[in-house]
């Protein structure tokens, strides 16, 4: 399959460097081809973007959702298909890249349903015949960046508001899920999107420099490590320009003396193992009360032990491989650190039959904090557990992060759970539920080294991709 960049309405095959997308579970097979932008070409992605962007933003908020809309009936029709494709240069297995497809879908709608809901605000005037009036205005050219994990899901999520509230976008996705985002840029430029509106642009780290860079760039919505992350707001701040980051997590979750133990041992593993630990709210770090640690973490491991791994196309696979060879061998250098310093591995440590780039699901018992481990995001399918004494030193322990993205509680007393409530420095909690997953309607995003900026999702989308205007309206004298 070959994929194009999209520049002002054209599909072209780029003027770059040549790239091949290969199945991570089969790395000899490619999935898809295609080359890499041009400097020339970001700037041209530039120009259209800037030159569509009056048109755009003067079209009505319900023109502009019923794009979206379209585009999102095409998405659902073609998530089987598409599904598929994202499996094959991602790894998710099948069932979870289907549901992905279906999640970008009711994102759009979701986005499109913001034309039907209130647009500003209206104060009263201390003076006579005079309103004040809050209205919202678009940002202009919006330079967005998206990662591997999610290659179609978190380019929705940052596309359809954008658009929806009347923005023109250049787009850089991760070149290693070409496809799927060519898959999304079909789809809207299908549903009737304006040429240049929507501009996509493949490349590595330069291309993406070269969108924050630009001066006709108005704002950059980044999804990422916390590296590059650092690094894109520090450029944006040396410009000026507002920023949106969503970067990494080393998410804890709590099981405390009380909890559902079956219960606890099953969310734990879904959020350390689905989607191969590839979240960036996926469960890294294992706190629990030490009463019931060894009994917990006996269920934990042999959930993980028996943990179906291998091509996620075929039924019945349940975690599929890491996306890349480099990122099979950070995982695994991980886990061997944390074993020279001291980690017993519950499971995890016999390897995975077959060539692609396969981790087991592994559960190590760590000697305490002081380990790397405890502090590194990995980005794989490894949970690392520590004992607690108590619920104070559970809440502390999670805490004792430079991330704060997500976390999770297992515990039946509402008063603890209130107290987690109170006392976790994290932008999203779910208590007695897994730590990673998030619904479109709600604010996503961390706090600390996870995220700066506004908020995703939901409403607080509209804080980023818009900025307001504040009117007196006094009557004409």
């Amino acid at each position: 399959m070959d994929v194009l960049n999209l520049i002002g309405g054209r599909w072209v095959e780029g003027e770059g460097e040549e790239f091949a997308d290969t199945n991570p579970a089969r790395p000899g097979e490619v999935v898809a081809r295609g080359r890499f932008a041009s400097a020339a070409e970001v700037e041209r992605a530039v120009a259209a973007a800037r030159s569509a962007a009056p048109g755009w933003a003067a079209t009505p908020h319900h023109a502009r959702a019923a794009v979206l809309v379209a585009a999102a009936d095409l998405v659902d029709a073609s998530a089987d298909e598409w599904g598929a494709e994202l499996a094959r240069e991602e790894g998710k297995t099948l069932p979870e890249a289907v549901a992905e497809v279906r999640g970008a879908a009711r994102i759009l709608r979701y986005h499109a349903g913001e034309a039907d809901r209130e647009s500003g605000e209206i104060f009263a005037s201390p003076r006579p015949g005079e309103n004040v009036l809050v209205v919202r205005k678009p940002v202009g050219v919006a330079g967005l960046i998206t990662p591997f994990n999610f290659p179609i899901v978190i380019p929705a999520w940052k596309i359809a508001p954008a658009l929806g509230y009347g923005n023109t976008v250049v787009w850089k996705p991760s070149s290693l899920v070409p496809l799927l985002a060519y898959r999304l840029a079909q789809a809207l430029t299908s549903a009737g999107l304006p040429d240049g509106v929507l501009n996509l642009v493949y490349g590595e780290a330069e291309v993406g420099s070269a969108i924050v860079d630009h001066p006709g760039v108005d704002a950059v919505s980044f999804t990422g490590s916390t590296a590059v992350g650092r690094a894109v707001i520090a450029r944006c701040g040396e410009l000026g320009k507002p920023v949106q980051t969503e970067m990494g997590g080393k998410n804890a979750s709590i099981v405390l003396a009380d909890a559902d133990l079956e219960h606890a041992a099953e969310q734990v593993c879904l959020g350390a193992f689905r989607s191969t630990g590839q979240k960036c709210t996926a469960t890294s770090r294992l706190i629990v009360a030490s009463q019931v640690a060894d009994e917990l973490l006996e269920r934990v491991a042999d959930r993980a032990a028996r943990l179906v791994v291998g091509d996620p196309l075929e039924s019945g696979v349940e975690m599929g491989p890491l996306v890349s060879s480099a990122a099979r061998d950070r995982v695994t250098s991980g886990v061997a650190q944390a074993v020279e310093e001291g980690a017993k591995p519950l499971a995890g440590t016999s390897p995975v039959d077959g060539q692609g780039w396969f981790v087991p699901p592994t559960v190590l018992d760590l000697p305490g904090i002081g380990v790397d481990y405890w502090h590194t995001e990995l980005f794989g399918p490894v949970v690392g557990a520590v004992r607690a004494s108590g619920v104070e030193e559970a809440l502390e322990l999670a805490n004792l992060s430079d991330h704060g993205l997500s976390a999770a509680i297992f515990t039946r007393d509402l008063g603890v759970a209130l107290r987690a409530v109170e006392g976790l420095d994290v932008g999203v909690l779910h208590i007695n539920s897994e730590s990673a997953g998030t619904f479109p309607y709600v604010p996503f995003g961390g706090v600390k080294q996870s995220g700066f900026g506004p908020k995703e999702q939901g409403r607080a989308a509209r804080e980023f991709f818009t900025h307001t205007m504040t009117v007196y309206l006094g009557a004409p004298a």
